[in-house]
């Protein structure tokens, strides 16, 4: 992800900055999808593993990023705590 997206992007529920989830996260995450347990905040399943995603600097809310997209919409968010966080 450019350096200079990051650095103006902020969580639109909390206005914390974010940060790429590390590779332990995102494993820790995946896991979560596959076993069905990885929620959205508006309580639907997330089906679909990430390949990338940014976390909070506080770890509560993850976002995805498809494509080189994020995708930063407060009801897709997911639980920080789905990557071991939060």
């Amino acid at each position: 992800m450019d350096r200079k997206l990051l650095d103006i992007l902020c969580c639109p529920i909390t206005k914390r900055p974010l940060q790429p989830l590390s590779a332990q996260e995102l494993e820790a995450l995946n896991r979560q999808i596959a076993d069905g347990q990885a929620r959205y905040l508006d309580e639907t399943v997330v089906d679909t593993p990430l390949d990338e995603g940014l976390i909070t600097d506080n770890g509560s809310r993850i976002y995805r990023v498809d494509d080189g997209i994020p995708v930063m919409l407060e009801e897709r968010s997911i639980p920080g705590s789905a990557a071991g966080r939060g």
